[in-house]
Formats: structure tokens, sequence, C-alpha cells
């Protein structure tokens, strides 16, 4: 059976969704790594109880806030396909001896945007001089497919692997929102058409643009409005200021909420927003859609206009344009034949986008690289 490991930085919910998908089809002799548990920016619960996958922690030194990751495994087994992820200098280290023992390489390889990584003439020679000698590289979408181009692989060398979340799980919201809709929006205060964003409470994220969007429309919409904001991040603090400043009403903090709850709180909202200044995907955009929730994302998220047709299951704006952002949102907000119309064309077009079929196209990805 070929042995396949996949080395990612942490085990976050939607990678652990994968890997059982993987270990349930036993196709594979699949190993996964991790460098760490959790990242200091990350508050999901961990539960190694529930993975059915093999698993093993990358050894580290840590030197104050530093921290190496040493690619040992690497040097004590042999994995026919080595799939990483390249932001850092271990990923390295262990592709390239990986690459000398005989091993099959291929980074996964999401576009990067300008608005959140820094970038650097060496960064980018690296990338130039590594990519070209990798045996592959797994993309999510043609975005990320024309940024590993961008970066010296050949086309042919570009293997779709579509993102994937567990779609069951958030569909179910759905039929709560029937049975339990006003009993939570009592409990959290929310009034008329609510919005919704889930994520880190960070400034890449575009939160200051949805707030100030947020103020325009209530100042020009005579029904009530709702903002519910889910999650936490380093300018929560600075966000609730600004609310108090400018006098917002309905505006919700939640706080961070795991994988369990958040069904029902999109189950909560009408519409689903995305102010991001540049995701290189933004996976919320998925679950809010298996939710059935119409978007409205700025268009500096990866693959967007691969998931939102404008006009039929939501809206792409420019990011940091608050009129804009604003506008969309009052047309919504106008509108509930539309959003529900919106909403379900939205649900249709993620109901593939489960563990299951992209444990299928993993499978295929390896079978690509073996044969390469």
């Amino acid at each position: 059976m070929v042995r396949v490991v996949y080395w990612n930085n942490i085990p976050a919910p939607y990678m652990v969704d994968r890997f059982n998908a993987v270990a349930d089809r036993g196709t594979l002799n699949f190993e996964a790594w991790f460098n760490d548990r959790l990242e200091p920016d990350r508050s999901w619960t961990v539960c190694e109880s529930e993975w059915r996958f093999a698993h093993r922690y990358i050894p580290t030194t840590r030197i104050g806030e530093r921290a190496f990751h040493w690619p040992l495994p690497v040097l004590d087994s042999r994995p026919d396909v080595l799939v990483s992820v390249y932001s850092g200098a271990s990923y390295l280290l262990g592709w390239a001896v990986a690459k000398i023992r005989g091993t099959k390489t291929a980074f996964w390889c999401p576009m990067t945007m300008d608005s959140w990584v820094k970038r650097a003439w060496w960064k980018t020679a690296m990338k130039r001089a590594i990519f070209p000698c990798l045996d592959g590289v797994l993309c999510c979408g043609e975005d990320s497919r024309r940024y590993a181009v961008s970066c010296g692989v050949q086309r042919s060398k570009t293997l779709l692997l579509p993102h994937s979340i567990d779609v069951d799980h958030f569909r179910c919201g759905v039929a709560y929102a029937h049975s339990r809709r006003a009993e939570l929006s009592a409990k959290l205060g929310l009034r008329g058409t609510v919005f919704i964003y889930v994520g880190r409470l960070w400034w890449g994220k575009g939160l200051s643009t949805l707030l100030q969007a947020f103020a325009e429309l209530q100042h020009r919409q005579s029904e009530e409005v709702s903002l519910l904001i889910v999650g936490d991040g380093p300018d929560e603090a600075n966000l609730r200021q600004w609310c108090d400043e400018h006098g917002l009403r309905n505006v919700m903090f939640a706080g961070f909420r795991q994988k369990a709850e958040l069904p029902r709180f999109y189950a909560a909202a009408d519409v689903f927003v995305f102010p991001t200044l540049g995701d290189p995907y933004g996976l919320v955009v998925d679950e809010a859609m298996a939710s059935s929730l119409p978007v409205v994302s700025t268009s500096a998220a990866g693959e967007i206009r691969e998931r939102i047709t404008q006009g039929v299951n939501g809206f792409v704006v420019p990011p940091k344009d608050s009129a804009a952002l604003a506008d969309r949102m009052a047309h919504l907000a106008s509108d509930p034949t539309l959003r529900r119309c919106m909403g379900k064309e939205s649900a249709k077009r993620v109901e593939a986008r489960t563990p299951e079929n992209w444990a299928r196209a993993f499978e295929e990805a390896v079978r690509t690289l073996l044969n390469g």
C-alpha cells in the first residue's frame, strides 16, 4: 500500500475532517504530521481521540518565542509521497531530504496577497528556485494555480484539490433556523435583518470597513438591522471601542465558537459578510453557503469568483470600499425574497465540497504524483 504523509502546521478542524475521510477509505497508508497542537492565535479545541488517522508531532526546539521544528521523521522513514506546506525553514529542509531520498514531493500552494504578506526579493527567488523541482503542486482553484505558475511551476504539474467543509454539519443549521431562530435572536438581542461575520478579529480581515459600512447602513435604513460578529482576536477591544464611539446599535460580539456551535449562529443570520483584505481562501464563506446564506465578500479572497456569482448567490465588492459594501448590504436587507433565492443557490454550489470528495481527489492527486 502506498505510504503518504501530509505535513501541516496544526490540526485545524477542517483538516481533521479531511484526514479522517482519507483514513476511512483505507486505500492509502496515510499519516499526518503536525508542528504543534495549536498556535497562539487559534482557539480551536484539539481532541486526538476523535482522529481516525495515524499522526505524529514534529520534534520542536523553542528558544524564547521562537520555535524550530526538526523534520526528523523524514530521516527515520521514507514515504512514497510527502505533501506539505512550505512556509518555513523546517518544511523546506524536510522537502530537500525527502527529495534526495527519492520521495515524490508536493507543496500545498494557496495564493497569497500583498495586503497580508510582506514580499521580499529573496523569498521570491527561493520559490522560483525550489518550485520547479517539485513533482507537483496542489491548488484549490484557478487563482492558486495561477499563483503556482507565477512561481515557476509548469501548469501540467499543478493538481486541483478543491477545499472542503463538513457540509452536512453546517446544512443542519437550516432546519435549526426554522425551529429555534426566534429564541436565539432574542437571546443575542438581534433585530431585523441580521448580517453575520465569522472569523478572526484582526485588521487583515477588513472589519473596520465592515463597521463603517454597517454604520452607513443604519443611517440610511429605516428598518432594523443587526450585525453579529463571531470570533476572537487581537483587535476585538479596538472594534468594540469604535462601535461605542460611533454609536452603533445592534452590534453583537459573540466571541469564539467551536465548530459544534457554529451552525446555530449561521442560522440566526440572513446574510454573511466577508470584508477581508487578503485571504488565501476563506473557508467561512463555504460554511455560510452550506448554511444557505447569500454572501457579500470582497474580491480579496482566493477563488472567490468561482464561488460567488454577482447577483446570483451574492455580491463581490472591492476591499476597503465601505460604500460599495453598504450598498450591497442595503440591497439585501430590503429584499427577503432575493436573500432566500441566493441562499438556496449558495447551498447548491457547495453541496459536493465534502471531506469524502476531498479524500477521493487527494487519492487521485497521489496517483498522478506517483505516475508523473
